[in-house]
């Protein structure tokens, strides 16, 4: 019995070592020269592996069709990666909203961790190209660049979405979902840095700023979404921790009108920052306005809001009127900027969307339209916050689909 796993990033890795370790003749087949090229650009090089949460937690962590996950997370939990990794030398540590890092701060770690645990179960890896997966009536017949035509009982598509296609995410198994009658929900970019109007953004290019509160609100006034940590500002727009999960939560930027409000002292209610301003002001009543900030934000950002407070820069602080502080106030409470859209799905960190979850047996990761045809990872419509999720979701419905193909044959 042979089972063709389609790509070799965590998802196909998982797969392909768990159909093996049933006893089933694997083979990965992975475009790029080495296997799971783009896990290594993950957490920033470092490869945030998992969250050390609890599984109800990370449902909630999964604003797109989260209750899919279940049977995969009680399948193969965090718990259990990071007891794989640690029967293969990898260390880990827990940092700040339970992210799960290896010691060694390097993807690689994990990469190599990963590919010798695949190794150790009999996988076959092969670098080719799928160019089509056709239904036969005894399996599946494959066309690969190089080696031409493949047949095997059983394929597990692990292509990964459509950002990143400097990694091999090209979007190929879409359409390899959909000639076998699967329906694709439309890929979106998430995980996405977002674009803002005008030039504020441009202007505080660079700036980092931890500790804040951010909270998006539509047309109509309503709050959308909320988060605390921290944001980056570039030439474009946002970005950082807490932007990148809020366009996780959205399908619709540009189609709809959002704005984003930055609490830049959220440890502090309306009073106690009025409070915080007038002593500051105290120690500096003959100096400009323009320098009597600097204990309180970051000195990139004191002419931004100086400009949008209204008050001039070289007015003296001694004269500043208490409409003009409270103006100050309500701007460094509810800092706004309004959301145009997202970057390009290239520039996402994955892609939201893919092979319809109403069409996948979430028990074992089979399609329900074709027999022997089953999904793992980001290629199914199922995709989460940033913190090490979205990898989970990878191993765990990769070990899911490997098992159940290898239990089958």
């Amino acid at each position: 019995m042979k089972i063709a796993v389609i790509g070799g990033g965590p998802a196909g890795i998982m797969a392909a070592a768990a159909a093996s370790s049933q006893g089933a003749n694997t083979m990965i087949i992975e475009q790029n020269p080495y296997l799971g090229k783009k896990m290594g650009i993950t957490g920033k090089g470092r490869c945030n592996i998992t969250n050390a949460c609890d599984i109800r937690d990370f449902i909630a962590n999964i604003p797109v069709n989260g209750k899919f996950m279940h049977s995969a997370f009680y399948a193969f939990s965090n718990e259990d990666m990071i007891n794989l990794l640690t029967r293969y030398g990898v260390e880990t540590k827990i940092e700040r909203g339970n992210r799960v890092f290896p010691v060694t701060d390097k993807a690689k770690t994990v990469i190599d961790a990963l590919k010798a645990y695949a190794k150790d179960c009999g996988v076959r890896a092969v670098q080719d190209k799928v160019l089509s997966v056709k239904r036969t009536d005894d399996g599946f017949l494959l066309n690969l660049e190089k080696r031409g035509k493949l047949s095997c009982d059983k394929v597990i598509i692990a292509t990964g979405g459509a950002s990143y296609t400097a990694t091999g995410s090209t979007g190929d198994g879409y359409r390899f979902a959909s000639d076998l009658g699967h329906t694709i929900v439309t890929p979106t970019p998430s995980l996405v840095p977002l674009t803002t109007k005008g030039d504020i953004a441009k202007k505080l290019m660079g700036l980092s700023l931890k500790n804040i509160e951010i909270t998006i609100k539509d047309a109509q006034n309503r709050k959308c979404y909320t988060d605390f940590g921290e944001m980056l500002f570039t030439h474009f727009g946002v970005s950082g921790p807490v932007i990148l999960s809020a366009s996780s939560h959205f399908r619709d930027f540009g189609k709809n009108k959002y704005t984003l409000s930055i609490d830049l002292k959220p440890a502090l209610d309306v009073e106690s920052l009025d409070k915080r301003i007038l002593r500051d002001f105290s120690k500096e009543l003959n100096r400009d306005f323009i320098n009597s900030l600097d204990e309180l934000l970051p000195k990139k950002l004191i002419p931004v809001i100086i400009e949008l407070s209204g008050i001039p820069e070289r007015k003296k602080v001694r004269d500043i009127t208490k409409t003009e502080r409270q103006k100050l106030v309500e701007l460094l409470k509810c800092f706004t900027l309004e959301i145009t859209g997202t970057r390009p799905i290239n520039e996402a960190i994955i892609t939201s969307g893919g092979v319809s979850v109403k069409e996948i047996n979430p028990k074992t990761m089979e399609s329900k339209i074709v027999p022997g045809l089953y999904f793992a990872g980001e290629i199914i419509d199922v995709d989460a916050y940033t913190g090490g999720f979205n990898l989970q979701i990878a191993y765990s419905t990769g070990h899911l689909s490997g098992e159940s193909a290898g239990k089958e044959w």
